[in-house]
């Protein structure tokens, strides 16, 4: 069973990944045809509620980078993987608000959602173990993050497909 299929399998994962993660599994088409510059595959896997979408990227199963791609023109590549892109929603299901993919930001939106949402924490741990993950901290979500993303993400440059624009960074490391 891939791990996608495992997820979809596991309804605290995809709950506490719906909200507060702003990740659902229900897979649609992006608000405008995209490609990567690279010709690489995209295959949707997820949204998000404001219009963006989570590709899969290149050839294989879940163990593809993941990209993202907003309703705005900006895009990054978040992870390598589904596994990892689930453990950094779990560890930091604002990471949009971490442009800068700093600790202060993180902080200041956890502040922000643990105080709407004390049970936050325990939600999420519950998620993670109903899937078998160790949640990552903060930091070390975030560094993986930056890794990802100034290592491995400009080679993951996503493209409007009619007009041939490129996807505006959306984090500035």
């Amino acid at each position: 069973m891939s791990f996608l299929e495992r997820l979809r399998a596991t309804p605290a994962t995809v709950d506490y990944l719906l909200w507060p993660g702003d990740f659902s599994l229900d897979a649609y088409s992006h608000v405008e045809e995209v490609v990567l510059a690279s010709g690489e595959r995209l295959e949707e896997v997820a949204k998000c509620g404001a219009g963006g979408t989570f590709f899969l990227c290149g050839e294989g199963g879940d163990e593809r980078p993941v990209l993202y791609a907003d309703s705005e023109g900006g895009a990054a590549l978040l992870a390598v993987g589904l596994e990892e892109m689930v453990r950094l929603v779990l560890a930091v299901p604002w990471w949009r608000d971490c442009v800068r993919l700093t600790e202060e930001e993180s902080a200041e939106a956890a502040e922000d959602h643990l105080a709407e949402e004390p049970d936050l924490l325990a939600d999420r741990d519950a998620a993670a173990a109903a899937i078998g993950l160790e949640v990552p901290t903060a930091a070390e979500a975030l560094a993986r993050l930056r890794e990802v993303v100034v290592g491995l993400g400009a080679s993951y440059v996503l493209l409007n497909a009619v007009e041939g624009n490129a996807y505006e960074p959306i984090f500035r490391p």
